[in-house]
């Protein structure tokens, strides 16, 4: 290749600067944590079986834990992520009907909550090996809570979330429209 067929350095205009794309909504992770709530309740279950059928022992100890951890830390900052990442902008949308259900999980919130204040007393004496726990009330309550987790977790994965997911993917397009000047 001669010298003269080389291509030449041709400088451009500096770049404006832009806004940053909006950072995507964490959905994978609430999505992982939605399985993992879910594994927890069987395991709840799991030990409303063991306890009736065995009494207390170090496997319904060890369960207890587990249950009592995740739900007291992880499942706590999920429903925090929620209200922060994924309810905002659903509830600015105007669709009457996304805002309804939005704030019917926000009210399943406080909810859960106060179930989990009732059991967790309750699982924590399982957990420590205190015989003190009323297998009955235990079991009552952990149906309660399984049931309205199960409830939620189904409104949110079957409407909420792909509403957000819409919500975010459309912010993102006009982001990158405005800023190609369309």
């Amino acid at each position: 290749m001669s010298a003269a067929a080389a291509p030449t350095h041709i400088p451009r205009a500096n770049r404006p600067d832009r806004p940053p794309v909006p950072a995507l909504p964490a959905f994978d992770e609430l999505d992982q944590t939605h399985r993992q709530v879910l594994e927890h309740l069987a395991e709840l279950d799991k030990l409303m079986t063991r306890l009736t059928l065995h009494g207390l022992d170090e496997t319904s100890r060890d369960l207890a834990r587990g249950i009592c951890a995740f739900f007291e830390s992880t499942a706590r900052k999920h429903h925090a992520d929620e209200e922060r990442i994924v309810f905002p902008g659903l509830l600015a949308s105007g669709n009457v009907r996304i805002i309804e259900h939005v704030q019917r999980l926000q009210q399943d919130h406080g909810w859960l909550e106060e179930d989990w204040i009732e059991l967790a007393p309750q699982l924590q004496a399982v957990a420590q090996g205190f015989s003190w726990y009323d297998i009955d009330t235990l079991r009552l309550a952990s149906g309660i809570f399984t049931a309205l987790y199960q409830d939620h977790i189904a409104l949110e994965e079957s409407m909420i979330y792909p509403a957000a997911r819409k919500l975010v993917a459309d912010q993102v397009k006009s982001t990158q429209d405005r800023l190609a000047g369309g």
